[in-house]
């Protein structure tokens, strides 16, 4: 495959040929084709090729063929000629994901979209879509893209060469209708990544037998008070956390003291609340386990983590695969729980830092050994659940915590994960880099990149 970049220009011409410039026909090594089957996302048409005496990488195609073959614009452009002589033009990426209105169309994520889409914007063809947009008979999508003075407008696209999955409803994204939605893009060979949320024992069950899995901290499906008896015996404390939850709401935090009996820590409202209970069995009713409340609730093994200032600490680690499939750490926040929180949510009073900030006060100058250590522990971490999965992969968030012996553990994995660590001013690289990282590996899912494995 030959990959180059060239400008794309439409012109009122009759005739139904695509016309290349010499350098750019040589970059291809298409100088001796008479014709040539010009590829847009799902839109193809064969065409004569004709070279045209000017300097540079420039290709022009007639108004009518710009409008059959679904190209958006003009202007510079990515350009692949494939080994069968094909000529791709794009790639065509897809965001898929909830529109929800005008000024803002995906709510909360309006401004993360529009950085994806800009990102790759001067060249590719990026845009994103609800499921309803799709027009399969036309093999067509009415897709969103921003405005240069602001807003958004309206296109029609071809279907794309790749899909990034930003779905934000963790029901709709699971439910029968969108995991066949999502089939029919797979089954013409359309790449699509970040499949659906994880729940919390689908990752356990994907580790389990990994070399990662000593990574993980202890837990149990649809505790009974017998194995939450047996793992607070063993552990002294522990989390309950309901399997596809988010932002820490439902989670209990267990604690046993053979001396004073049982502790449990729970967010209600806007306040952090903690009982004490003499008993196991006035705790377990408490907490309803005899009216099934802890059904798809997972039980975890709690660790004792670094702190400061008697506050726990742990770390989102933000990873994305890169331009050449592989993983890559593309930002790290530090989160300090709030005094009495469960869990080190920033809604739930959390305070965010930096790791280096945080590592060198726990750890002075060997900071920067523990983290390289977490790093390479997050991208086994990243490579043992993709390897056990089945879908495709490109961005991963992980809940990591250091313990007070300076081992890592893993707590949660995010197939989709949020963004409020970017809220910190020092994580603006990071946010950066990760967003251009999911640009590269659009690229290389959508063979617009040379292609080499792990």
């Amino acid at each position: 495959m030959s990959l180059t970049s060239c400008m794309l220009h439409a012109v009122q011409r009759t005739d139904r040929s695509v016309y290349l410039t010499s350098d750019l026909a040589k970059a291809l090594r298409l100088t001796g084709n008479k014709t040539i089957a010009v590829k847009v996302g799902s839109k193809s048409t064969t065409l004569p090729l004709r070279l045209i005496k000017k300097s540079g990488q420039h290709m022009y195609i007639p108004l009518t063929l710009m409008a059959s073959l679904r190209i958006p614009r003009t202007g510079n452009v990515l350009v692949a000629a494939t080994a069968n002589k094909e000529l791709r033009i794009g790639p065509v990426i897809g965001i898929l994901t909830n529109v929800e209105g005008s000024t803002s169309p995906f709510g909360s994520k309006t401004g993360f979209i529009r950085q994806v889409i800009n990102a790759s914007s001067n060249r590719s063809f990026s845009f994103a879509f609800s499921p309803r947009s799709v027009n399969w008979v036309d093999e067509t999508v009415t897709g969103l893209i921003p405005k240069e003075g602001g807003g958004w407008m309206r296109k029609t696209f071809p279907l794309p060469d790749v899909i990034y999955n930003r779905l934000s409803s963790r029901a709709a994204d699971k439910s029968a209708s969108m995991e066949s939605f999502k089939s029919r893009f797979v089954r013409r060979g359309v790449p699509l990544f970040n499949w659906s949320f994880f729940d919390k024992w689908d990752v356990y069950k994907m580790l389990d037998g990994d070399e990662a899995f000593k990574f993980v901290p202890e837990s149990r499906i649809d505790p009974t008070p017998e194995n939450i008896k047996e793992m607070l015996d063993k552990h002294k404390f522990i989390y309950l956390k309901p399997t596809a939850g988010s932002l820490g709401i439902g989670i209990y935090r267990v604690t046993y003291n053979p001396k004073r009996g049982y502790f449990v820590r729970f967010r209600k409202g806007n306040r952090n609340v903690l009982i004490r209970y003499s008993k196991f069995e006035g705790l377990m009713q408490m907490l309803g386990t005899g009216r099934g409340r802890l059904a798809r609730y997972v039980a975890q093994q709690g660790i004792r983590l670094i702190e400061i200032d008697n506050c726990p600490i742990d770390f989102r680690f933000h990873l994305t695969k890169n331009g050449n499939n592989q993983w890559v750490v593309g930002a790290i926040g530090a989160k300090k729980s709030g005094k009495g929180s469960v869990t080190t949510h920033i809604r739930n009073g959390g305070q965010l830092m930096t790791p280096e900030q945080v590592l060198r006060l726990v750890y002075g100058g060997r900071a920067e050994e523990i983290l390289e250590n977490a790093k390479e522990t997050a991208i086994k971490l990243a490579e043992g659940i993709e390897k056990n999965y089945d879908h495709l992969l490109g961005e991963l968030g992980f809940d990591i915590g250091i313990d007070q012996n300076e081992n890592v553990w893993m707590f949660e994995a995010n197939a989709k994960p949020g963004r409020s660590i970017f809220k910190h001013p020092s994580l603006k690289d990071g946010d950066a880099a990760t967003i251009q990282n999911v640009y590269e590996h659009c690229l290389y899912l959508a063979r617009f990149r040379t292609r080499r494995e792990n």
